[in-house]
């Protein structure tokens, strides 16, 4: 951000408001001024309407002459997926000629503004909360937070994006197949998916009625429990809303936390390996808690999901909009129309025999509960770039939804959780991989407090970084997230994945932790005789030193000593400290031995070197 950063956590915001270092009025203006010179700098497509300043100082003065203590979100700012009504500002549902203008606010949105919040604006969103990538909307694709080259998720991209860059609190987005939690992975916060019917849906455009649950993004756990727990309780405008007890239990049985993990098989992560040593550090930091992981076959979860656009539920996307798409198709998005108009030729046939295999599929995942007190899963299994998904808009979206599809069918509640933090493959900063941790509906302060148990376990808070100063950052993978029987070895020559020795590793059960550089402090020598595969590298002081790219790999302790007793002189095994400041064992080589050998350090490493022999 292009302003100084102001903590807007509500514990944060509530204190400096007791000690009257700050007053709402004041906030508004600072967040107005501090979106329009952040989206100045690096549009990201969150908004379809922002309120005036004029109509925010309105808010805040509703606010004057009230004690702080007295309203529990006293002068917490929100923003509002535009799907979901503000009194006297459009709902478009990021449909411009779907646009009307509600005199009502959405009833969860009446609750957290007679709570004392104060609504932002309206936030961007897939066109009719239809997609998970945030890019169906002629408003503009989202841009992830973090890296603008990336998604933002959706379809409450905005939302997501607005607590990720640090304008808001928190956020009230939608779910029905993820929408609230896609987005919380890709930007680095949390995101909650209550159990149906907790927030009523009155006042929300539905996507798939029976499906549709308001959804909370915040930048964490607790922040995310006060909302819900101001703006939860039944409606009885929403034929769907149920009473639930306002808390629950802790999870876990006589203090034994059984935590469902899938099976290798039903894992995807379409390329991504970071994204495959995140999931394995979170299990690891699950157990660190004390949980037992239990294996879970995810296939018939995975049927479940797969009807949710196979089976009758787009009808009920069709059904929300009917007579606006009979009288304006071509107003729809390209994509949202594709997948929408044809639900018009379903019958009652075709919903009937859904409905028999989506019962007989919960049968067969009911057995899974009395197993685990809760399943864990990546939240989405990788990162996609905009460009990448303009070029196949629906295969990818559907990846995306690999772990979260069945939640909304199967009537079960979510969090998704951030975790650790990986190397960007565009380069820059690193991207963010976070869990979800589901439960039977019901289970959502149980939900809340293993996810804030696991999230304080991964964040840095000392983690601030130039690009997204709010974050709270999930720390790095490294040797302290790792199984306590592995070490981690850095490799720069043919032991990197794809070339000839990388089998060594692999063989061993070595997994590929992060592609990284080393510090600016070594230099690297294509070593004489042989084949061209013994590269050297060579810890150098005086600054005549330069960053060699490395992969760091995990391999387990137990096969380490083979490996290392295999690696022929003049090379060896020695500590070798990486760009981040840390330090691990890796490849170094005897100075004297490279007397002769070509310096190849322009080059920055091996890959880049071999690339130029061609």
């Amino acid at each position: 951000m292009t302003t100084p950063f102001m903590d807007l956590s509500i514990p944060a915001l509530q204190a400096r408001y007791r000690e009257g270092s700050l007053t709402p009025l004041q906030l508004v203006e600072q967040i107005h001024a501090a979106i329009t010179a952040d989206e100045a700098a690096c549009p990201r497509h969150a908004w379809i309407h922002r309120l005036s300043l004029a109509e925010l100082r309105a808010h805040a003065e509703r606010l004057q002459g009230r004690d702080p203590g007295s309203l529990p979100l006293y002068g917490i700012p929100f923003a509002i997926k535009d799907n979901i009504d503000l009194a006297g500002v459009p709902t478009t549902a990021a449909c411009p000629g779907f646009a009307y203008t509600p005199k009502r606010h959405a009833t969860v949105v009446q609750r957290l503004i007679e709570a004392g919040a104060i609504p932002i604006g309206k936030a961007n969103l897939d066109q009719f909360a239809t997609g998970l990538v945030g890019a169906r909307s002629p408003y503009g694709a989202g841009r992830n937070a973090i890296d603008a080259r990336y998604i933002s998720g959706g379809s409450s991209s905005g939302s997501a994006i607005a607590v990720a860059r640090g304008w808001v609190s928190f956020a009230l987005g939608t779910d029905t197949a993820g929408s609230g939690r896609v987005p919380a992975m890709l930007n680095n916060i949390v995101g909650l998916k209550p159990s149906l019917g907790r927030l009523p849906a009155t006042g929300m455009l539905p996507a798939c009625r029976t499906l549709d649950t308001i959804s909370v993004f915040a930048l964490s756990t607790g922040d995310a429990a006060r909302v819900l727990e101001v703006a939860q309780g039944p409606d009885a405008a929403d034929a769907y809303s149920r009473a639930f007890a306002p808390r629950g239990p802790a999870l876990g049985r006589g203090g034994a936390l059984r935590v469902g993990v899938p099976r290798q098989d039903d894992l995807a992560f379409y390329g991504d390996e970071s994204a495959a040593v995140a999931f394995a550090v979170a299990v690891e930091r699950l157990r660190a808690l004390g949980a037992t992981p239990v294996e879970v076959d995810l296939r018939p979860f995975r049927e479940v999901a797969q009807l949710l656009y196979d089976g009758p539920w787009v009808a009920e996307r069709y059904a929300a909009i009917r007579g606006f798409i009979k009288q304006q198709p071509q107003s729809l998005h390209p994509v949202t129309r594709a997948i929408i108009e044809p639900a018009a030729g379903l019958t009652a046939v075709d919903a009937f025999e859904a409905l028999y295999r989506l019962q007989a599929l919960r049968r067969q995942t009911e057995p899974v509960w009395a197993q685990i007190d809760t399943l864990v899963v990546p939240t989405a299994p990788r990162h996609y770039t905009v460009d990448e998904v303009q070029a196949d808009p629906v295969t990818l979206n559907s990846r995306l939804g690999h772990y979260t599809n069945f939640v909304n069918l199967l009537d079960l509640a979510a969090v998704a959780v951030p975790g650790s933090f990986a190397p960007n493959p565009l380069g820059g900063p690193e991207l963010p991989y976070g869990i979800t941790l589901i439960c039977p509906a019901g289970s959502d302060w149980g939900l809340l407090e293993l996810a804030g148990r696991l999230h304080a376990q991964a964040v840095d808070h000392a983690g601030a970084t130039p690009h997204a100063p709010h974050r709270q950052d999930g720390g790095r993978i490294d040797a302290a997230t790792l199984p306590t029987d592995h070490v981690l070895v850095a490799v720069c020559g043919a032991h990197l994945q794809g070339l000839p020795l990388n089998g060594q590793l692999t063989s061993r059960g070595g997994t590929l932790v992060r592609r990284t550089a080393s510090a600016p402090c070594y230099r690297l020598y294509a070593l004489p005789g042989g084949p061209p595969h013994r590269p050297g590298m060579v810890h150098v002081k005086g600054g005549d030193g330069a960053a060699i790219e490395v992969e760091v790999w995990s391999l387990p302790l137990v096969h380490y000593g083979s490996f290392v007793a295999g690696i022929p002189a003049p090379l060896g095994i020695g500590p070798v400290q990486l760009a981040d400041g840390s330090t691990v064992q890796g490849f170094v080589c005897d100075p004297q031995a490279v007397q002769g050998a070509r310096d190849i350090t322009a080059f920055g490493g091996w890959r880049a070197y071999l690339a130029a022999q061609q």
